[in-house]
């Protein structure tokens, strides 16, 4: 159901104020003495972001930056709850109150700021009305500041230094940083929490958070090219992206925060009865271990018998795809960052794809393709519309995009975060819903809650993924962090599942983590699309094994039982239409007890949980892939304690007895 009132406010020379519905977060909006827009917000009374400066700078003759006055404003409310087609919240309610303000400056210039606040966030943006003096213009700079109370201590990854989104995270005051990417997590000195970012990102430039000093973050827009400063090309009536400052007194209701979700707009597909939920393997983890290349030769993975093998277990353990790069021309030169062109209709010749396509629907899974562009978006978009036919001619429900470069910007020129590479992605998930194809983006553009307006936007990286630990090697904190910062983006395709975390084909490298604790990434980790990320054989006999086969991808309702940014977390998720739970718990590399207390269950049930924990002797270092299975009867008032390892888990299956 949907409640909505509108009412007009009155000119105000102090300004605006606009509250969440339960009166617990504010936000106002001011012109300060030179007609420069401001906001001021507030939580519980206190001070969220302090007074800070709105605008942007256009090319040529027009400012809006100030000399504005008011010219009308306009209240209203919305409460509606939707529900989503998949995710890890079925039912998510949208409320919030809604003040648009309609400024005009000396000039004639006419801009609207729209701000939201919900009780958990306040979200703002820009908006280009029709007029005559504005049509087409280049936006070459946004004023829009976040200014901190205090030096407030931050999780961040850089920006403009390489790698796009892959780079660990450091934990530092809010002034040692430079320009950062968004989601930018903050511990605020009152002891709330807060993430800054961006929602409904189209035709725009992504934006990074830039240190001002004196407590001041500002937005800046990653520019067009390496030889064009524009930020944005805009055409009126327009509206920038929101800008988005979502709230929690504990770290773990970051999680379960859908404002960014809320400020898209509604699936805009017709038919989503083709997008389904699920898990992969895939030839892709022996690539990095050395077992097998991408390229032809002696080695090459994405032949004709390997993947029939992959076909057949997952066909045996109830996975319902199999991801197969390395299968079509391009790899055999120096690809990365656009070395050679790829070719995404033309397979290699050891790889039988209508054999392939033909086994995988006779037993029951798909393939699911893969594109790696190596960045070059011009070779890309050049065949997109055949890559996407040959994709659905060949029963592939799925494509996996790849987008490799290790600078800041794509061959041609055009930065990797910049409104170009913004516009491509667009383009690409509309053309693989028109062929009823699912997308699990590498090197994307950042998640800004476009799954929701178009649902085969299931999955993306954006992060150090599974695949660092076989390059040197993420550290050990590095997942009980990203729940907390790049999670709250959405869908990230990290690829648990090492059982061979010792990497015996690489007898140097090993990854930082416990076998237990990979069980414990597919739920504290959030994809709708879940890979087994190791090869078939080092399953094979385990019967941890059972718990990747039964944990679902689509979720009732989550509930983040306990958790600190880099230290650790305890997720639990109930399985969609069902009474099954599953639990996840995770350390860093510091051994801690979690106690995880059942009282999200219904009462006056009885449930069997199944336990995988490590064992005594379980060690990152010495025996990582020590775990015991214990089974016991639970209720709602039932409370257990285990003993996590360095980088340690634990995972919990809880089904009702009938």
């Amino acid at each position: 159901m949907t409640l909505s009132f509108c009412t007009t406010k009155k000119k105000d020379k102090n300004g605006l104020s606009l509250t969440s519905p339960e009166d617990i977060v504010n936000i106002h909006f001011y012109l300060d003495q030179n007609g420069q827009p401001g906001y001021k917000t507030t939580f519980k009374k206190n001070v969220m972001i302090d007074s800070s400066s709105l605008g942007l700078v256009l090319s040529g003759e027009y400012s809006l930056d100030k000399g504005f006055e008011v010219l009308n404003s306009t209240e209203t409310s919305f409460d509606e709850t939707w529900e989503q087609p998949w995710g890890e919240e079925r039912f998510i309610r949208n409320n919030y109150k809604e003040l648009t303000v309609n400024l005009e400056n000396e000039a004639g210039l006419k801009l609207d700021i729209v701000l939201r606040a919900y009780d958990n966030g306040v979200a703002f943006r820009y908006v280009f009305p029709e007029q005559e003096q504005l049509k087409e213009f280049e936006v070459m700079d946004e004023l829009t500041e976040f200014r901190m109370a205090d030096d407030h201590l931050a999780w961040w990854i850089p920006a403009y230094s390489g790698n796009r989104y892959e780079q660990l995270y450091t934990k530092s005051g809010l002034s040692e940083m430079e320009k950062v990417h968004t989601p930018l997590t903050i511990e605020t000195k009152r002891g709330f929490y807060i993430s800054i970012h961006e929602a409904a990102l189209t035709d725009f430039s992504s934006m990074v958070i830039e240190n001002r000093g004196d407590n001041v973050l500002k937005c800046d827009l990653v520019p067009f090219s390496t030889t064009d400063p524009v930020k944005s090309y805009v055409t009126a009536p327009f509206h920038t992206p929101w800008r988005t400052i979502i709230v929690g007194e504990k770290p773990g209701e970051l999680i379960t925060n859908y404002v960014n979700l809320n400020l898209n707009e509604p699936n805009k597909l017709d038919d989503i009865s083709w997008i389904k939920p699920g898990k992969y393997i895939g030839v892709w983890w022996e690539m990095f271990i050395n077992v097998g290349t991408w390229a032809q030769g002696p080695k090459h993975a994405a032949n004709t018998g390997n993947v029939k093998k992959y076909i057949d277990f997952a066909a045996e353990n109830g996975f319902d795809g199999v991801l197969v790069e390395g299968w079509n021309y391009g790899w055999d030169g120096d690809w990365m960052g656009g070395g050679t062109t790829f070719d995404f209709t033309k397979p290699y010749p050891d790889y039988d794809v209508e054999e392939l396509s033909r086994y995988a629907k006779e037993k029951g899974v798909y393939i699911i393709g893969h594109h790696e562009t190596g960045a070059d978006i011009v070779n890309y978009e050049n065949q997109l519309e055949d890559a996407y036919q040959f994709l659905e001619d060949h029963g592939m429900r799925a494509v996996k995009t790849g987008y490799v470069e290790h600078g800041d910007t794509l061959p041609n020129g055009y930065y990797h975060h910049g409104q170009y590479f913004v516009r491509h992605f667009e383009k690409v998930i509309e053309t693989a819903a028109t062929h009823k194809v699912m997308i699990v983006a590498h090197e994307p553009i950042k998640d800004t809650g476009k799954r929701r307006t178009f649902p085969n936007m299931v999955s993306r990286e954006g992060a150090k993924g599974q695949e660092y630990n076989a390059m040197g090697g993420n550290s050990a904190d590095h997942v009980t962090i990203i729940p907390f910062t790049r999670s709250l983006s959405g869908p990230f395709d990290y690829t648990p599942g090492v059982f061979d975390v010792k990497l015996k084909t690489m007898p140097n490298d090993q990854v930082k983590t416990t076998l237990v604790r990979e069980l414990a990434l597919y739920v504290v980790i959030y994809a709708p699309m879940q890979m087994a990320c190791d090869l078939p054989e080092n399953y094979e006999g385990h019967p941890a094994f059972e718990f990747i086969r039964q944990v679902p991808t689509d979720w009732e309702t989550t509930r983040v039982l306990e958790g600190e940014i880099g230290e650790y977390v305890t997720i639990a998720r109930q399985e969609r239409d069902t009474d099954n739970w599953f639990i996840g718990a995770i350390t860093n590399e510091n051994p801690r007890t979690a106690s995880i207390s059942f009282n999200f269950l219904e009462p006056e049930k009885t449930y069997k949980a199944t336990i995988y924990k490590n064992s005594p002797d379980t060690d990152m270092i010495n025996n990582p892939t020590g775990y015991e299975i214990d089974e016991m009867e639970i209720t709602t008032d039932s409370r257990i304690e285990l003993q996590l390892a360095s980088a340690g888990g634990a995972a919990i299956a809880v089904y009702p007895v009938e």
